[in-house]
């Protein structure tokens, strides 16, 4: 018997099922140009920076030496145990406090003085104090549209962003640890492209310290998820690269004129999204709140002696 034909209503339902793929395909054409655009010249940006400006160097190298920490941190997942909820709580606060500090030392306070100094919005501690509150809230709104653009799973907070449930957990991870760490790549690469000094080796030395503990989480964390051992030591050594990426990145926009109230603000803006949205709540769901807290006020204090002391 042959088959009807299909009626327009029918005809119509169908087109309407059609046009979510022909959108998702089309977004996905449109991503897919912009990435092959743009990576290329981002490496021409970040090659040049490298061959002639001796901040992109430095903050490439701090930066590297932020990843080598975190693959140091994951050596010992190889031979121990996973690290009970406790002290990955206590690590957790650590590592939150040392961000807080970094904003507060090396970021904010320093961003506020060069927005005196360059003047803008008519200068004093009005205008000044309007660029950085208004490059934390752009800050802290990039790292929010990351968060609900990028698929990613917390190792409690369980799946988030768009599409979770299509990629494999373990890329899943890998997302959720980069933006973990995008903020504080971008944190060194102001530093240094703002030509701090001693203050950029506080705060890369500050970072490069909460590193560590950072690495050992995350690999423990994956091992407990069911990965092998060797994987999630490789998987967690891996995640620490992004951190050169990102400060050779917040160097060289450091190079264009006016940009350094912006940089500082911004960077600041995306380590406090991370400490208030990602790492406190992780660190207090599990009912140690007080070695949370005295991890972060640890953290804290050391970050503030290494700024004034280098300073």
């Amino acid at each position: 018997m042959a088959e009807a034909s299909p009626t327009p209503a029918t005809l119509s339902s169908r087109m309407r099922q059609g046009w979510p793929q022909r959108a998702v395909r089309l977004r996905t054409l449109i991503g897919l140009v912009i990435y092959a655009i743009g990576v290329p010249v981002l490496c021409v940006m970040v090659w040049n920076g490298l061959l002639t400006q001796p901040a992109v160097r430095g903050a490439f190298l701090a930066g590297s030496a932020a990843a080598l920490a975190t693959a140091l941190g994951t050596l010992p997942v190889l031979f121990a145990q996973r690290p009970s909820e406790r002290t990955q709580d206590t690590l957790f606060g650590f590592g939150a406090g040392v961000m807080l500090a970094a904003c507060a030392f090396s970021l904010v306070i320093p961003g506020l003085q060069a927005a005196r100094e360059s003047n803008v919005w008519g200068g004093g501690g009005w205008g000044a104090g309007a660029v950085i509150g208004t490059a934390i809230l752009l800050g802290g709104a990039a790292m929010l549209a990351l968060d609900r653009m990028l698929p990613h799973e917390h190792f409690i907070k369980g799946r988030e962003g768009a599409e979770a449930t299509k990629l494999r957990r373990t890329w899943l991870f890998v997302i959720a640890i980069m933006l973990h760490n995008v903020p504080e790549g971008l944190a060194i690469g102001v530093g240094y492209g703002a030509n701090e000094g001693l203050m950029a080796h506080a705060l890369a030395i500050g970072i490069t310290i909460q590193d560590v503990p950072e690495g050992f989480i995350v690999a423990a964390a994956l091992l407990a998820a069911g990965y092998p051992r060797g994987f999630a030591v490789l998987l967690g050594a891996a995640s620490g690269l992004v951190e050169p990426v990102g400060a050779v990145i917040g160097a060289t926009i450091m190079s264009y004129a006016g940009a350094l109230p912006w940089g500082l603000g911004l960077a600041a803006g995306a380590m406090l999204f991370v400490v208030s949205h990602e790492i406190i709540p992780e660190s207090h769901r599990k009912g140690h709140e007080v070695f949370a807290t005295a991890g972060l006020m640890a953290g804290f204090v050391l970050m503030m002696v290494l700024d004034t002391a280098l300073a």
